[in-house]
């Protein structure tokens, strides 16, 4: 059962297609993953709509002349070449099946840091970065705060921290005002959103602190 979700404003700026591409995959996933999402996101979208509707238009504007010069000037499409999708990827021995807002993107390269895996697919402006997230069986992510925000949007399996248990389809955003240690028994996948690096708090793992910005 999903227990976490986007914020409203993030809905609506979805909705609106104001977000970054980072935040966009990841709305866009969870919604496939989460039928309530789904439909609060068809009212925001209805509401929208009727406001657009709504506003007045000035009657300087010939709309009816714009559109026939714009169809003028159409070029002849040919039919569109197939693009190469990814249904599903293979990582750590297991296969996992992606959500369809993750189709566009193929030749995934995945680096591996002992148990995590991870394949870099997004980098937005203001030093966002997004990634494929992967965390083999009984592992963990050494304790850590962060810099800036994290989302994650877990695609497979479950993890745990000091906060809770995480199920497919759940929205987590954590910002520096939190540490966490993320464990799964089970092994998941994950979509992360980054906005800085993380910032190790405990053991030998705070040795990575100077190098955070190579790894994030």
């Amino acid at each position: 059962m999903i227990k976490y979700h986007p914020t409203r404003e993030l809905l609506v700026g979805h909705s609106a297609a104001k977000l970054p591409l980072s935040l966009s995959i990841a709305v866009s996933a969870h919604l496939e993953m989460c039928s309530q999402c789904a439909t609060v996101t068809q009212q925001i979208t209805a509401q929208q709509s009727v406001l657009f509707d709504a506003q007045d238009v000035s009657n300087d504007i010939d709309f009816s002349n714009m559109l026939e010069k714009i169809f003028e000037h159409q070029p002849e499409l040919s039919a569109a070449p197939k693009r190469a999708s990814i249904n599903s990827i293979s990582v750590a021995g297991t296969q996992y099946q992606l959500p369809r807002a993750f189709t566009h993107f193929k030749d995934l390269k995945w680096s591996a840091f002992g148990a995590i895996s991870r394949a870099r697919i997004v980098k937005d402006a203001d030093n966002v970065r997004a990634s494929l997230l992967h965390i083999s069986k009984n592992s963990a992510i050494p304790s850590h705060t962060h810099k800036g925000y994290e989302l994650t949007l877990l695609l497979a399996g479950t993890f745990s921290d000091e906060n809770g248990v995480y199920n497919k389809g759940d929205f987590i955003w954590l910002d520096n005002s939190l540490a966490h240690t993320p464990f799964t028994e089970e092994g998941c996948l994950c979509y992360a959103v980054q906005d800085a690096p993380l910032h190790f708090v405990a053991g030998l793992s705070k040795a990575l602190n100077p190098l955070g910005q190579l790894i994030y």
